[in-house]
C-alpha cells in the first residue's frame, strides 16, 4: 500500500482515483498532478516505484495546499468567523448548517439525531 504524504492510498485503483484519498486533492487536481509528472492515469497505485512516490508528495506539497496545512487553514478559517461574531460565525457555534439550508426538517447531519420534546397528553390520559 503506497504512502503518500502520511496517506495510505488503496493499491488496487487506478491513480487518478487513489490520489483522490489525500485531504485536498480532487479528481481535477489528480489529473493535473499525473500530467505534470508524467504519470499514465490508469495505472494502478500499487504500480508506483519509490521515485514515482516521492515526485507526487513533492509535487503535491509544493503546489496545493494538502493534508495537515489545509487543515490548519479551515479551522483557522472557522475560527476567525467565530472570533469576530459573524453571522457565518454563529452558525459554526451553534452546530447549525451555515449556507443557508432549512433547518425546520432535514440537516440531521448538523444537528445530530433528533431530542423528543415531550408531546402533549393525550385525552385518554387525562380521564
Amino acid at each position: 500500500m503506497p504512502r503518500v504524504i502520511g496517506v495510505d492510498i488503496p493499491p488496487n485503483k487506478r491513480l487518478e482515483i487513489a490520489l483522490t484519498y489525500i485531504y485536498g486533492i480532487g479528481k481535477n487536481t489528480a489529473h493535473e498532478i499525473c500530467d505534470a509528472l508524467g504519470l499514465d492515469r490508469g495505472m494502478k497505485s500499487r504500480d508506483l516505484n519509490e521515485e514515482q512516490i516521492a515526485a507526487i508528495a513533492n509535487y503535491a506539497q509544493k503546489e496545493y495546499p494538502v493534508e495537515g496545512v489545509l487543515r490548519r487553514q479551515v479551522a483557522a478559517s472557522i475560527t476567525r468567523l467565530r472570533e469576530i461574531g459573524c453571522y457565518r460565525g454563529t452558525r459554526h457555534r451553534r452546530g447549525l448548517p451555515v449556507r443557508g439550508q432549512r433547518t425546520r426538517t432535514n440537516s440531521r447531519t448538523r444537528k445530530g439525531p433528533r431530542k423528543t420534546v415531550a408531546g402533549k397528553k393525550s385525552v385518554k390520559g387525562m380521564k
